[in-house]
């Protein structure tokens, strides 16, 4: 879907400007997949009551096991193509959603193992992708919510790659090109978010590469 709009100025690093703060990437912050550092606070520990029984988070049906590096999301080829053509990976500056859509969002701050890879430096060129674990119901709701959003999804592989894109041009007269691509199926769910940066098969090749 293309849709044609003129946005206010694109800039490099973050803006206060709410329309623009997800189309630069290194605007709005995505919380990390595994906390770092110490905890800022502790609890004493208790005895536990034996007449109380436990309860157990739900947590995704095993079967999908998020890896634990993004060199591991891609193949040999895509890698080194992601190197050459906008380095580095993970540049801490670069803060940019994988997503937009809030519905995506929630899965993804549930606390259920991710992975967050991006590509390029603060700028209005890169992208950034986060590879989830979700459950059965997860799966159903991402599948009805990305049509209702806009998105034209199709099969592949063994799920269901839904995209979306967006045209503009700033202030400056400077057109460009932003939008999200995500993947759903196998027990995961792939999102990517780009701006000026959409390397040919760059999802389906994440696809194949973790599911085969």
């Amino acid at each position: 879907m293309v849709v044609q709009s003129r946005l206010t100025r694109i800039v490099i690093g973050c803006v206060a400007l709410t329309a623009l703060a997800t189309v630069v990437t290194g605007c709005r912050p995505e919380s990390p997949a595994t906390p770092s550092g110490s905890p800022t606070s502790t609890t004493q520990e208790q005895t536990p009551d034996p007449s109380v029984s436990p309860t157990e988070t739900d947590k995704p049906a095993a079967g999908f096991e998020v890896p634990g590096a993004c060199e591991e999301i891609y193949s040999a080829a895509m890698l080194a193509q992601l190197q050459s053509a906008n380095p580095p990976l993970n540049d801490p500056g670069v803060t940019m959603l994988s997503t937009e859509n809030a519905d995506l969002l929630e899965i993804i701050h549930s606390g259920a193992p991710t992975l967050r890879c991006s590509w390029g430096q603060p700028s209005e060129y890169g992208l950034a992708t986060n590879v989830t674990a979700i459950d059965a119901g997860q799966e159903e709701a991402v599948l009805a919510a990305l049509p209702q959003a806009g998105f034209g999804c199709e099969p592949l592989g063994g799920g269901t790659v839904c995209r979306i894109e967006q045209k503009g041009v700033t202030l400056d007269d400077e057109e460009y090109t932003r939008g999200e691509t995500h993947y759903v199926g196998g027990g995961g769910l792939v999102t990517t978010a780009w701006i000026n940066f959409a390397p040919e098969g760059y999802t389906e090749d994440i696809v194949a590469t973790l599911w085969g």
